[in-house]
C-alpha cells in the first residue's frame, strides 16, 4: 500500500522501487514531493531498494492544517521506515537532510548511514531573512512568484534557459500545486526552529554531507558546518545548484553508490 497512516490520520505517501541491494530510504527537501527524486532512482534502482516519501503537507500526502515541524516529518519518515523490518541508509536532500540529521539523533536504530545533502544544522541571518521572505511571499497570496524565485534559487542559468517553457508553466500552475497555501507557508517556517548542530557530534553511524558548488540557497557553508562537527564524516562537492540531484541525477546517483560501497565493506 502506498500510504502509511499516522497516528493523528495524516496519510502519507511513499513508494518503493528495485528488488535487490542495500535498503535506501530517500526524503525529498522543502518541496516534498518524492518525485524530485526520478532521475536518482532511474540510476539506482538495478543495484538498490529505494523508498520514497513525499512530505506531510505535499505531493501526494494529506495537506492537514498543521502543526508542521522537522520533528514530526521526522516521525513519519522513521515510522515507514520502520515498516521494512530492517536498518537501512538515508538519503536526504535540504530540508531532507534536516529530516536525516534527526532520524540520526532520535531514531538512531533506524540508520546504516546518513547522506545530508545540500543542508543546514543551524540557520544563520540570511537564511532566517530569505525563508522568512519565501512564507511572506505565501502568505500574501504570491504563489507564481514564490516558483520563479525557487527556480531561481534551485536551477542554474543553463537549465533555467533550457528549460524556460516548462518552468513558466509551473509557474503559472504554482497556486494549485502549492494549495493550501496556508500550509506550505507554515512548512517554510517549520525551517527556522531546526537547530541540531550541537548534537550532531552523537551520530555514531557513518555520515555523508553533499554540497553544491552553485549552490545559493543553501551555501556550502553550511554543508561544513555540519561535516565539521560530525567525528568522521565524508565531504563531497558535486556540481550544480541547489536541485543538483534532480538536474544531474548520474553525478549524484554514482556518490551515494560509491558511500555505500566504502561504509559496507
Amino acid at each position: 500500500m502506498p500510504y502509511f497512516v499516522a497516528p493523528d490520520g495524516c496519510r502519507i505517501y511513499s513508494e518503493t522501487f528495485g528488488d535487490r541491494g542495500p535498503r535506501l530510504l530517500l526524503i525529498p527537501g522543502l518541496g516534498g514531493d518524492g518525485r524530485f527524486w526520478n532521475g536518482v532512482v532511474d540510476e539506482l534502482r538495478g543495484a538498490f531498494r529505494l523508498t520514497v516519501v513525499d512530505h506531510r503537507g505535499a505531493g501526494r500526502s494529506d495537506r492537514p492544517d498543521g502543526p508542521y515541524s522537522i520533528g514530526r516529518i521526522s516521525a513519519d519518515c522513521a515510522a515507514i521506515a520502520a515498516l521494512h523490518g530492517e536498518p537501512l541508509h538515508v538519503v536526504g536532500h535540504s530540508t531532507g537532510g534536516t529530516i536525516a540529521q534527526t532520524l540520526a539523533l532520535d531514531y538512531p536504530d533506524i540508520g546504516l548511514s546518513y547522506t545530508i545533502s545540500s543542508s543546514w544544522a543551524r540557520a544563520d541571518a540570511r537564511f532566517h531573512t530569505l525563508f522568512r521572505a519565501r512564507a511572506d511571499l505565501l502568505e500574501a497570496g504570491l504563489a507564481e512568484a514564490y516558483q520563479r524565485l525557487t527556480d531561481v534559487f534551485g536551477h542554474e542559468a543553463a537549465f533555467l534557459d533550457e528549460h524556460a517553457e516548462r518552468l513558466e508553466a509551473a509557474a503559472k500552475a504554482a497556486r494549485a500545486a502549492l494549495a493550501p497555501l496556508a500550509v506550505t507557508a507554515a512548512r517554510v517556517r517549520m525551517l527556522l526552529d531546526h537547530d541540531r548542530l550541537d548534537d550532531l557530534g552523537r551520530i555514531e553511524r557513518p555520515v555523508h554531507v553533499i554540497a553544491g558548488d552553485a549552490d545559493i540557497l543553501t551555501p556550502l557553508y553550511l554543508s561544513q558546518a555540519i561535516a565539521a562537527v560530525v567525528p568522521g564524516s565524508v565531504m563531497t562537492l558535486l556540481a550544480g545548484a541547489h536541485f543538483h540531484p534532480k538536474d544531474r541525477p548520474r553525478q549524484f546517483a554514482t556518490s551515494i553508490r560509491h558511500f555505500i560501497e566504502e561504509v559496507s565493506i
